[in-house]
């Protein structure tokens, strides 16, 4: 089979990423083995390349979010058979710790993000794959490939942001940092699905827009010195009840002040640096809420393929790769000049 392969990191994916012929993977008595049809980029595939923040296994295939066709499954596979559509959970774990037992999995000591921090040869830019049976769930047969490989990871991380940490609720105002990314798309969405009052934030006019579109109620460009001010005169004094946060450095400061009493700011990343300074006189006075989110369940996964099978969450996707071409998804991701996922399709080498 043809898969994506680096053996060393650099800082240009080209250098490094190439296509290459390595075996069908054999799979375990719980495992199965899926035809991949369509596979989205995450940032983490960046950092796997880099070889930072993290280093990961060599040689490596990255690919967290693959959807496909089931073509092989072990001996003691149940639910799932040949033939089966199905997108994966990218989300490994033991499943026999406290934390995994008790339904939280993303806390499990062992966690691992599959494509990411699996392998050797162990992710979803190839033609095959292959995955615990727990980590494979059914799609409808109205949902299409690429649509259930876009929406995986943003929409199952957005999902355990707001519904399984933040515990939204209907009609509260939300804020979505960086709406035009692929998990601020998800978080718009999932907003709206309970009713709330959105305002996202975008970089510039084209997303702004674009972000209106997915329906945001107001959105501010978070590119502009004081952006956070014109989030406080949409809000009003009572504040925000969730800022929904992945940002980091530059903006997590000014965040704390727009939160209402007893508010609540869950974060999943922090693309523009780690380090930070925070009022905490805000954090006591206000009885704020500071969570951080990874990841999620996979009941969280089967929510979100739910609603997306009905239209009410839809799949963004800014572009398509043909395999032999797919480095180039990994370019365009680094310059950052997207608006929603972007999909390879490995079986159309």
């Amino acid at each position: 089979m043809k898969a994506a392969v680096f053996h060393e990191n650099n800082e240009d994916p080209r250098k490094v990423v190439k296509i290459e012929e390595i075996e069908i993977p054999k799979i375990k008595h719980n495992q199965v083995l899926i035809k991949v049809e369509a596979s989205s980029y995450n940032h983490d595939d960046l950092w796997g390349i880099w070889g930072r923040p993290i280093k990961v296994p060599l040689p490596h295939i990255s690919g967290s979010d693959i959807s496909g066709i089931v073509v092989d499954v072990g001996e003691n596979v149940v639910d799932i058979k040949e033939g089966d559509r199905v997108v994966g959970h990218p989300n490994l774990t033991c499943r026999i710790c406290v934390e995994c037992t008790s339904g939280r999995e993303y806390d499990c000591r062992q966690r691992k993000i599959w494509g990411f921090q699996t392998g050797p040869l162990w992710g979803g830019f190839a033609q095959y794959t292959y995955l615990p049976e727990v980590n494979v769930i059914k799609i409808p047969d109205n949902l299409s490939f690429q649509d259930a490989a876009a929406i995986s990871m943003v929409g199952l991380t957005s999902w355990h942001m707001l519904v399984t940490r933040a515990n939204i609720q209907p009609g509260e105002t939300v804020l979505i940092m960086g709406g035009s990314s692929g998990i601020g798309i998800a978080g718009i969405q999932i907003a709206k699905l309970f009713n709330c009052n959105v305002i996202a934030t975008a970089g510039n006019k084209e997303k702004m827009d674009k972000c209106l579109k997915l329906g945001a109620d107001h959105v501010i460009n978070h590119r502009e010195p004081d952006w956070y001010k014109k989030v406080k005169g949409i809000a009003g004094r009572q504040g925000l009840d969730i800022i929904f946060e992945h940002i980091g450095k530059s903006v997590f400061a000014e965040e704390l002040g727009l939160l209402k009493m007893g508010g609540t700011l869950v974060s999943t990343g922090a693309t523009t640096g780690y380090e930070t300074k925070l009022d905490l006189r805000y954090l006591f006075f206000r009885g704020l809420n500071i969570i951080g989110a990874t990841q999620g369940s996979r009941s969280a996964l089967e929510e979100v393929i739910k609603w997306t099978s009905k239209g009410k969450i839809k799949a963004i996707i800014d572009s398509v790769y043909p395999f032999e071409n797919m480095v180039m998804g990994h370019v365009k991701m680094m310059e950052s000049q997207l608006f929603g996922k972007l999909i390879t399709t490995p079986q159309k080498l």
